[in-house]
């Protein structure tokens, strides 16, 4: 066995694994693994013609049309496997129809140039030589290559700038495969090349395809942990929080904890519709976070209750309330102006040993403790509203 039928055994091999692995790859589509399956056996194909027209060269025992036909097959095959990579790519544009026009040509021609004799010169010895019309299929051949490269470059915008350097380095190490191969006719490295290309590009998809699903997975999360009327943490998020800090064990001593409710919703509901509540609980919404950014995480727990869970001392707690209610009261809608809010809250260190959601607990026994102040005054009984 020479070195050249060691190389091509060995990369046969790597297609047929490359096929296993796509199979088993639960990520791919159908339609996607079909593609690869013909992409590599396009690529095992052409290195196969190639290796037989080797391997029959000289070889006087034989007819002349054994290596006429690997020869046809070989040239026929080789312009096939550069269309595989540029399939592999997905890339369809007028290029790509161009690409796909000469190579279906190139088959044509090869067919009816054994016949002719035109491609392959058989001498006595069985030694094949270039016929008169090989210039045509470097033509071709060259201008495959033109095309797979520019639509390298039209694959390398569907990624990130800073992605794309991979994807040229797999470009070149195509170009500089083929350019041996073509330099050096004794170095056999057109089908080794591709194989590594066509390997190099399954890898480069699939790592930033999974680097794509990873960003979209994490915008949704974000969504999910994203009040979609307010733009502050959700439900999700505060329960995520809840277990994380229970998880952790003891509440640090500085933990406070603010529950929030809007007062009169319902009556603004009634009386303007729920466009005109939805606006208050946005504007709520903006008082606590304006109040507490960058102390604290702001959570919408319900339709018009927020629970803040921050690191503060009393003295800030207390200048918290003062401006929150300031904040409130300066606020302005187009049916309300200002807010009447219920606060309350709790810190951890008068409530050793307690959870986090025993700790809102308590924010929120006090909250209802300043609600129903709120509605005991006659002028904010709930059923009842003067008129401005």
């Amino acid at each position: 066995m020479n070195y050249y039928t060691a190389i091509s055994i060995l990369t046969w091999l790597t297609l047929a694994v490359m096929c296993v692995l796509v199979h088993e790859n639960g990520r791919l589509r159908k339609e996607d693994k079909s593609t690869l399956y013909v992409v590599y056996a396009l690529i095992a194909a052409s290195a196969l013609a190639e290796w037989l027209a080797m391997m029959l060269d000289g070889v006087e025992s034989l007819p002349k049309w054994p290596i006429m036909l690997a020869k046809c097959a070989d040239y026929a095959l080789t312009p096939l496997a550069g269309g595989a990579i540029v399939k592999q790519m997905g890339v369809r544009n007028r290029l790509t129809k161009v690409l796909y026009a000469v190579l279906v040509a190139n088959v044509v021609f090869q067919v009816v140039a054994l016949f002719g004799g035109w491609m392959v010169d058989i001498d006595e010895h069985n030694h094949y030589h270039h016929g008169d019309l090989y210039a045509v299929y470097m033509a071709v051949y060259l201008s495959v290559i033109v095309l797979v490269l520019l639509q390298f470059k039209t694959y390398g915008t569907h990624f990130r700038k800073q992605n794309q350097g991979s994807l040229i380095a797999i470009m070149l190490l195509v170009v500089i495969g083929v350019c041996l191969q073509e330099l050096f006719g004794e170095v056999r490295t057109v089908y080794l090349t591709l194989t590594l290309g066509a390997i190099l590009l399954f890898i480069h998809n699939e790592e930033f395809s999974q680097a794509r699903q990873d960003e979209s997975l994490e915008e949704k999360n974000a969504q999910i942990m994203t009040d979609e009327l307010t733009g502050l943490l959700s439900r999700r998020a505060y329960s995520g929080t809840l277990k994380s800090y229970e998880s952790a064990g003891e509440l640090p001593q500085d933990l406070a904890v603010f529950e929030i409710d809007i007062n009169e919703l319902k009556l603004v509901n009634d009386t303007y519709g729920h466009a005109a509540g939805d606006e208050l609980i946005c504007g709520a919404a903006r008082c606590v976070e304006h109040v507490f950014a960058g102390a604290g995480q702001c959570f919408r727990t319900g339709g018009d209750e927020f629970v803040v869970v921050a690191r503060m001392g009393r003295e800030a707690a207390d200048n918290a309330l003062e401006s929150i209610e300031r904040e409130s009261r300066a606020w302005k809608g187009a049916a309300e102006s200002g807010l009447h809010l219920a606060v309350g809250y709790a810190f951890a260190t008068d409530y050793p040993g307690h959870s986090l959601e025993k700790l809102v607990a308590q924010a929120d026994a006090v909250m209802y403790e300043v609600k129903r102040a709120y509605y005991s005054q006659p002028q904010h009984e709930r059923r009842r509203r003067d008129t401005p």
